[in-house]
């Protein structure tokens, strides 16, 4: 595999708070020297900033299955009435046999289905209009990308991460993915929970050495519904299926107490909660994960085949929300829901899951 190396950084880190909220989020401000624009302040704060270029995205999707709109309906069934207890079994076996490694991909079978909704809960950031999409077999990593596997990265290429702050951040020094909190803070205890302090381009980066990439919007929502039609979450409408917790979201009362009812106060391990149809982990909640396309909030009615989102940009789309979502400020857990940020932020709530048009040969 190829081992990508970044350009000498400036030294420097910073924690961040949210600032209509005061909650605490960490972002770095480590900039590899080819990065020269600086992040721009938008209204409201939170979900966005402004962008440098757009790395090529290596390949083209693969040829759908021929069966593959059945097995999207057999994936389906997984959530269903009938079949919950049943799937609970499977992912408590999966689990008790986790290999050490959380590297796996997992086949989603092509198919047909609506991007977006005709009823959005934050019309601006561009959820509608749904619209129907086709899109071809491809793979995606099963769990969120760890500090385990991301380390594994670093060790091998002595990759040196580079991340900027959003403008409505207040700063506190020398945050980075492995001091999440700052310099007091690390990651010896979290090596199974997802890499958070990522860039866009350092999530590239990693991609391009793991010989995988990052999934497109479309291929990223496609995913994230498990084989459903027209449902919120990626194991259907209710927020609390039996009065149990399927994502790791804020508790409570936003922003002054977060009850971690879900069992996390801060990022879960990313074997936590059921996965969905497709046997994918935390699709929703977590941490943020990023994509490959541009940001828009225009789409058009008509129907699609593999979208990528625009040429250019000055945003990247993140989708799933994260542990910091709470549905009076960010009700952005839902399938449909987008945000966005410049390729060079990150977040101590934004990571990422690779896909990839044909499986890895080390994953064979």
């Amino acid at each position: 595999m190829a081992a990508p190396r970044a350009r000498s950084p400036d030294a420097g880190g910073f924690i961040f708070y949210l600032c209509p909220a005061l909650i605490a989020l960490s972002l770095g401000l480590n900039h590899a020297h080819e990065i020269t624009e600086v992040p721009r302040p938008r209204s409201g704060c939170g979900c966005g900033s402004g962008s440098t270029s757009r790395p090529e995205a290596a390949g083209s999707l693969p040829e759908a299955a021929s069966d593959s709109i059945s097995l999207a309906k057999q994936a389906a069934v997984k959530y269903s009435r009938e079949a919950n207890v049943e799937a609970q079994k499977i992912a408590q076996d999966h689990r008790s046999h986790l290999k050490p490694r959380t590297n796996q991909m997992v086949l989603i079978p092509g198919g047909v289905f609506t991007m977006g909704t005709d009823d959005p809960e934050i019309p601006q950031d561009g959820e509608g209009p749904a619209r129907k999409a086709h899109i071809k077999q491809f793979y995606m990593d099963i769990y969120e990308v760890t500090n385990a596997e991301f380390e594994r990265f670093i060790k091998a290429t002595d990759y040196i991460t580079e991340v900027a702050a959003a403008p409505w951040w207040l700063p506190v020094k020398e945050a980075s993915w492995k001091h999440p909190e700052g310099p007091d803070s690390n990651i010896t205890k979290r090596m199974d929970h997802p890499v958070v302090h990522i860039s866009w381009h350092n999530a590239v980066a990693y991609c391009a050495w793991a010989d995988k990439r990052l999934p497109t919007e479309a291929e990223w929502e496609y995913a994230c519904r498990g084989g459903l039609e027209n449902r919120l979450f990626p194991w259907g409408n209710k927020l609390h299926p039996k009065d149990q917790h399927y994502m790791n979201i804020w508790q409570g009362d936003f922003p002054h107490h977060n009850t971690a009812d879900d069992g996390y106060a801060n990022t879960a391990p990313v074997t936590s909660f059921l996965p969905n149809g497709y046997g994918l982990y935390n699709m929703a909640g977590n941490v943020w994960e990023w994509t490959l396309d541009w940001w828009t909030v225009h789409h058009t009615t008509d129907e699609v085949e593999n979208p990528t989102g625009p040429a250019s940009g000055k945003d990247k789309v993140k989708k799933g929300g994260s542990y910091m979502c709470h549905k009076s400020y960010c009700y952005r857990y839902r399938c449909a829901a987008r945000s966005q940020n410049t390729p060079d932020s990150s977040a101590s709530n934004l990571g990422f899951r690779c896909a990839a048009d044909h499986l890895p040969d080390y994953l064979k």
